[in-house]
């Protein structure tokens, strides 16, 4: 991979979504980068500033640690509240980063995990809608299911970012190393 393809250790770098058909979905101001290699970006944020397709804007409320992989065809968002650690991941394509922003293509499906371990599917309409819409091949379609298995079974045996010291090592990571929030 290039130079710009792995952004450096305490950057901060944009967040943008985008759907199939190239139109922007969603923009994260700034994400702090706690680790970045070939394959894996680990970013830290809070309070971010959010910028939806039609315009508005919202602010991030909690803490959060963002995975990323480019090999996976999902992300996911740790958010950090008082009762526990919330997931909300993101089927998409494996991100790229180009030396301005961390850059992917959301698909709609979402799994939402909460601090008791459970889970659910969300979006499952709006991911049919869409994929009639803008023509997602057979496939995107078999890519995405595939990977939505390996996301429940990554949430089921607790592996990757659900590893209770994924969170541990990077929420200390981010709060000690990167206070400036």
């Amino acid at each position: 991979m290039g130079v710009e393809s792995i952004p450096k250790e305490g950057t901060r770098v944009k967040v943008q979504s985008y759907k199939h058909d190239g139109s922007m979905h969603r923009v994260w101001s700034e994400t702090t980068i706690l680790k970045g290699t070939d394959h894996v970006i680990i970013g830290g944020n809070n309070r971010t500033l959010v910028t939806e397709s039609d315009g508005r804007t919202w602010v991030t409320r909690e803490p959060a640690i963002v995975y990323f992989h480019t090999e996976y065809w999902f992300n996911v968002i740790c958010m950090f509240r008082e009762d526990g650690v919330y997931y909300y991941c993101n089927l998409s394509s494996p991100y790229a980063y180009d030396g301005e922003a961390i850059k992917y293509i959301d698909y709609d499906l979402d799994i939402k995990v909460y601090p008791d371990g459970k889970y659910h599917l969300l979006d499952e309409d709006e991911y049919q809608l869409h994929k009639s819409r803008m023509n997602y091949s057979e496939d995107i379609d078999a890519i995405l299911r595939r990977n939505v298995d390996i996301l429940q079974q990554w949430i089921e045996h607790k592996k990757g970012p659900f590893a209770p010291d994924f969170i541990k090592v990077w929420q200390h990571r981010f709060n000690s190393d990167f206070k400036s929030y």
